[in-house]
């Protein structure tokens, strides 16, 4: 797109001539999580030199992955909340990173919280301005100082001058209040000396088992003289209806090639990039069953009756050992990551503890919403109703059995207010999109093998994320949860990686997805993988 003639900077070309030496490109990652942008650069050979995160949990997440192999000082100095207001040199000054602040970040990485950009945030935030009675209700969101997160971002790039910049967030902040975040950000990028452009990608795509599309915004330093490209979808994906119509709401403020052309005495910038559709030539999306069918099987209505599954708090560091082998190149991908393999078993493969439910689950069909399983329930309710009757059993409102029979089979929430809220998982097909609030209840999420009758656990909820069996999450349940809700899926981030890599000029390591995803047209076995990739990691 743009490429914006500055005056050359003294850190940006020592550098530039650093990496064109073959020393390995740095990278910070800010508003991190739990590192889904941190684990692809870091696969795709990325020097990982620390994160901010606010959060404890997540930041606690990050520093015990990423520095697994450092001292426990090393860790917990990685494990600590960051807050991105900070001065870069009181920000990671316990990090004790060596060289001038301008000196130190080769890659700057970064989602900013995006509750402020996606529309369920607005609403909430409308809703709350309407309680208080504002006057500025319907613009609330606006208010929303998540939102500052951005131009906080901004700051920092000024203040350590990174020849390359990504940025991640929803679709919505392409169209946040009228004005399109992201267009307005690449100006600015530009301004400092940047080749900007952004675009939406989809995670199916990308060998991810979920439907997930996001915002990229790219920038590279213009002393680099290169183009931002984007990488080549490498699964092909028939998108179920309704995200051509969300793409639709978030594109609105963007203008297409001929508006482009009609307004370039006006304005010189355009930064979007259109991604030309998959190729239904490519592999097929990574389904549920690939992701999933391999681990350990919980057998919740079993579990339940045995008296195995508790109302406690579940450990999520217990590994639960294979019952199988990989059934499909994603498991044995997940299993056999480099950096974060395992060959025991997993950890983290806990459910939520919700025994009203079991039973009903059962009963779903794959793809069944809340207003589909409410009719059933109901239908279900007045045949056991009757049955009593019959039975000359009592249908009192006094009657205790009564009553319990009937919570038993009554659902909370209005179907015509809450048509999402439930959702059994297609086997044949990617996932919806994971959402943060995870951390609050998984019925978005319900496991599509009726006979284990439960929602996902938190390592299933990983698996469709792209996360490695072997990242740990040190927390509790529902931090881990809302951290992979929120997370980038390693493997988007680690296809973006590949590419800033190549366009950067440095080699590729060997492509994990080899012999697991087939993004080749040779596929190579995971031995030889195994063995290139080994190779590389000493190069």
């Amino acid at each position: 797109m743009n490429k914006t003639k500055t005056k050359k900077d003294a850190a940006v070309t020592w550098k530039i001539n650093r990496l064109r030496k073959g020393d390995t490109p740095r990278v910070l990652d800010l508003f991190s999580g739990c590192g889904g942008l941190s684990l692809g650069f870091k696969t795709a050979g990325f020097e990982i030199l620390g994160a901010a995160e606010i959060d404890k949990d997540a930041a606690s997440t990050h520093g015990v992955n990423f520095f697994r192999n450092e001292t426990a000082e090393v860790q917990e100095h990685h494990s600590i909340p960051r807050d991105v207001h900070d001065e870069p040199e009181n920000l990671f000054s316990d990090l004790k990173l060596k060289n001038k602040s301008d000196r130190i970040v080769d890659v700057l990485v970064g989602g900013p919280p995006c509750q402020a950009f996606a529309r369920i945030g607005r609403a909430k935030l409308r809703s709350e301005a309407h309680k208080k009675q504002s006057d500025y209700a319907d613009d609330a969101f606006l208010q929303d100082e998540r939102a500052d997160l951005v131009w906080q971002y901004l700051r920092i790039v000024r203040e350590l001058k990174p020849i390359s910049i990504l940025i991640e967030n929803v679709p919505d902040v392409l169209n946040y209040g009228g004005q399109n975040v992201a267009e307005l950000v690449c100006d600015e990028l530009a301004n400092l000396g940047y080749t900007t452009g952004y675009t939406l990608l989809n995670s199916a795509f990308y060998g991810v088992p979920q439907t997930r599309e996001r915002m990229f915004l790219l920038a590279h330093r213009s002393e680099l003289g290169i183009p931002v490209t984007w990488p080549e979808p490498t699964h092909f994906c028939q998108l179920p209806k309704g995200y051509d119509g969300t793409r639709a709401t978030a594109l609105k403020h963007v203008l297409n090639k001929e508006q482009q052309s009609l307004l370039k005495d006006i304005r010189h910038n355009f930064h979007h990039f259109e991604i030309p559709a998959a190729d239904d030539k490519l592999e097929q999306a990574v389904t549920t069953r690939d992701a999933l069918g391999d681990l350990p099987r919980i057998m919740a209505l079993k579990d339940l009756r045995t008296g195995r599954l508790k109302r406690r708090a579940p450990k999520l560091d217990q590994t639960i050992t294979y019952d199988s082998n990989p059934h499909s190149g994603y498991s044995a991908l997940m299993r056999e990551w480099p950096g974060f393999d395992v060959e025991r078993g997993v950890t983290a493969h806990v459910i939520r503890y919700l025994p009203r439910d079991y039973k009903i689950f059962k009963n779903m069909k794959e793809g069944w919403q809340y207003p589909q399983i409410w009719n059933w329930i109901e239908e279900k309710r007045e045949k056991l109703i009757k049955k009593r009757i019959k039975e000359g059993k009592t249908v009192s409102s006094s009657d205790e059995e009564f009553q319990k029979f009937v919570r038993e089979w009554t659902l909370p929430y209005d179907p015509s207010k809450f048509p999402n809220k439930w959702w059994k998982l297609l086997s044949s097909e990617p996932s919806r999109t994971l959402l943060a609030h995870l951390g609050k209840d998984t019925y978005s999420h319900i496991h599509y093998d009726s006979s284990q009758a439960r929602t996902i656990s938190v390592r299933e909820a990983a698996r469709l994320q792209s996360f490695p069996d072997g990242f740990i999450f040190p927390g509790g349940m529902n931090a881990a949860f809302k951290q992979i809700g929120n997370a980038v899926p390693p493997l988007v981030a680690y296809a973006i990686a590949r590419n800033i890599r190549s366009s950067l000029g440095i080699n590729n390591l060997a492509d994990i997805r080899e012999g697991y995803l087939w993004v080749k047209k040779r596929k190579r076995s995971r031995r030889e993988f195994k063995e290139a990739n080994a190779t590389s990691d000493t190069t």
